[in-house]
């Protein structure tokens, strides 16, 4: 049966391979590599434009009942295809938007019938999410990210523009939940950060973090109930220490696995303590393990 999702009524690039520190070079890209078990069968369905004919398999509970499903956008990315894995694993219907169906396909396995994949790219427009995202969406998760190449504005196109699309298409059909993945350090100028090595390096590259707090301050105003995580460097490694999560910028250093963004983006939905906050996190070992709902009513709503 699928978890409660908890709403509250009302009306760049990640730093995926850095841990930040100041004053220090930026180290290598982690050589360790998490292996995601198989999540099960994948069933598409046919949306105006996707390209995709077979047929939708509709998801209900042990009762019979339709479920309700979570859209995540970009759920192929190294921390998009975690959060679909966690979703399934605490029995949730999952609807993951795909800009490349061939790579859904090795990327999300097979064999469960609470998995649905269609193509969705959060450039294209909002018209087109909120087809895509449909009346059967509970809520929205966003751990998009830009590809690294020759584009400069890709930035601007995914981890801004992108992510403006997927709220105003949640707008559209009527979705009032959104939690977003960004970055620790994305406001690091009014923090006094500007010399960070790290926030020097990712806004010579495209100014992504600048990118993604414009798209952080749209969400903020567009009276959607919204979470925005920023995490630290990602690692790909297994966790190693706990999460500790600070109110918005505040922290401007550290690292976090992947694994436990997921798991805190999957949190968000079931503990309405996190509405309407920015939170930051890390992980550290010294740290003492708290509860998420401890870890979320310790932030205030801003």
């Amino acid at each position: 049966m699928a978890a409660p999702l908890l709403l509250k009524s009302s009306a760049f690039f990640h730093l995926q391979h850095f841990p930040l520190s100041v004053g220090k070079t930026l180290p290598a890209v982690p050589s360790s590599i998490n292996r995601i078990g198989s999540l099960s069968m994948i069933t598409f369905t046919m949306m105006e434009g996707s390209g995709i004919t077979e047929e939708v398999a509709e998801s209900a509970d042990a009762n019979g009942n339709v479920r309700k499903k979570i859209f995540v956008a970009g759920a192929t990315g190294n921390t998009g295809k975690r959060i679909v894995q966690r979703l399934l694993a605490k029995g949730f219907a999952v609807k993951a938007g795909v800009r490349d169906l061939e790579k859904a396909k090795t990327s999300l396995s097979k064999d469960n019938p609470a998995l649905q994949i269609v193509k969705a790219d959060v450039t294209e427009g909002s018209a087109k999410l909120a087809k895509v995202i449909g009346d059967d969406s509970e809520a929205v998760i966003c751990a998009t990210g830009f590809q690294r190449g020759l584009d400069l504005f890709a930035p601007w196109k995914v981890d801004n523009f992108g992510t403006v699309n997927l709220v105003d298409a949640c707008r559209k059909v009527g979705v009032n939940r959104f939690i977003l993945i960004s970055s620790i350090l994305v406001n690091g100028a009014a923090m006094g950060q500007i010399f960070n090595p790290a926030y020097i390096f990712l806004n010579v590259v495209g100014l992504v973090l600048i990118a993604k707090l414009q798209a952080e301050q749209y969400i903020r105003t567009s009276g959607i109930n919204y979470t925005i995580i920023r995490p630290g460097g990602l690692t790909n490694d297994p966790p190693t220490g706990n999460v500790v999560m600070e109110p918005e910028d505040t922290l401007y250093d550290g690292s976090i696995s992947r694994d436990q963004v997921a798991e805190v983006a999957v949190e968000a939905l079931v503990h309405p303590e996190s509405s309407y906050k920015v939170v930051e996190i890390v992980s550290r070992i010294d740290a003492p393990k708290r509860s998420y709902k401890d870890l979320f009513g310790s932030i205030e709503e801003r």
